[in-house]
């Protein structure tokens, strides 16, 4: 397309499913339902159309086609090849991420093998497995149950090198003085501003869900220590709000999110390894590929060889 000319919606959807149709999967020409744009530019409409077409959720194809639409001002013109990755684009804050004001601790930015565990025994079990991220999910509505799990998962893990995230339980988190808590997005939401002081001030780091670029970008409004996303894959062990978002996504996720440590999370296994690694997050989730394995420690040890190995090569590579 000659960027001097101000092209027009139909054709910037055309030329964006065109280029990245094959990529994300293009579901149909133009979206099943009327679109409630919210500008007239015809960049931004052109890349609404085309995202609903790309199988994107409305909040983020509104999200992506406003960044398309500062990409394009930003560069000069409109190049339907360039799928938007720059940080001010989307409206996020400077990177890295970890250097501004609100910023929660920061944490390694390789987190290798994340197994999430549902009691304090198996945080202990992995932990000494040697996995180097570990996550109690505990679900109970027993405030003192919790209490004793937390407890018992920073116990667990002492004498390890394994970080340990509570899932949802922030308060118990800081008075056990765990590592780091992780939230999901209706969590976040519902915390108050002085309470996310709170977890920030007392030095815990913070990991938070997302499922597409509107949650990222929520998300990194708090300045986070990591983000996760996902679902990757299909994955029956909770309902998901949104669909698989597969490699093609996840690795235009990592290159948005490349100021914060990156785990991929959801339906995740020893053969599917290898494509989400390439994607370049720097760890992996998982869940029931450790609890359900007949040796749990040793598949723990095959995946985190899989994950040395290919963090090895990518690093050996000009």
């Amino acid at each position: 397309m000659n960027h001097e000319q101000r092209p027009d919606r139909a054709r910037v959807a055309q030329e964006i499913v065109a280029a990245h149709g094959l990529r994300f999967g293009a579901a149909t020409s133009a979206p099943a339902t009327a679109i409630a744009y919210s500008a007239d530019d015809a960049i931004y409409r052109g890349a609404r159309q085309a995202c609903g077409a790309l199988g994107f959720i409305d909040i983020d194809a509104e999200c992506i086609a406003r960044a398309w639409r500062a990409q394009s001002e930003r560069l000069g013109g409109f190049d339907a090849q360039r799928w938007p990755d720059a940080p001010a684009d989307f409206g996020l804050r400077e990177f890295p991420p970890a250097a501004r004001d609100n910023a929660f601790a920061p944490c390694p930015e390789q987190l290798g093998l994340y197994a999430v565990l549902p009691d304090a025994a198996w945080v202990g079990r992995m932990a000494r497995a040697g996995v180097p991220t570990v996550q109690l999910r505990f679900k109970s509505e027993d405030a003192a149950a919790v209490a004793r799990e937390v407890h018992a998962a920073v116990a667990a893990v002492q004498g390890t090198d394994a970080l340990l995230f509570i899932n949802d339980h922030w308060r118990v988190a800081i008075e056990a003085r765990a590592y780091g808590v992780h939230l999901g997005q209706e969590d976040l939401d519902a915390l108050a501003p002085e309470e996310l002081q709170r977890i920030r001030a007392a030095g815990l780091r913070l990991g938070v869900s997302t499922h597409g670029y509107a949650e990222m970008v929520r998300a990194d409004a708090v300045g986070p220590s990591y983000i996760a996303m996902g679902a990757v894959y299909p994955t029956t062990l909770k309902k998901m709000a949104t669909a698989p978002q597969g490699v093609a996504r996840l690795a235009a996720y990592a290159r948005l999110l490349r100021g914060y440590p990156q785990v991929g999370i959801g339906g995740i296994d020893a053969l599917r390894l290898p494509e989400v690694l390439a994607t370049g997050v720097g760890s992996v989730a998982v869940v029931r590929a450790l609890v359900a394995a007949e040796d749990p420690e040793g598949t723990a040890a095959q995946w985190m060889a899989a994950i040395d190995a290919h963090r090895t090569a990518s690093a050996a590579k000009p």
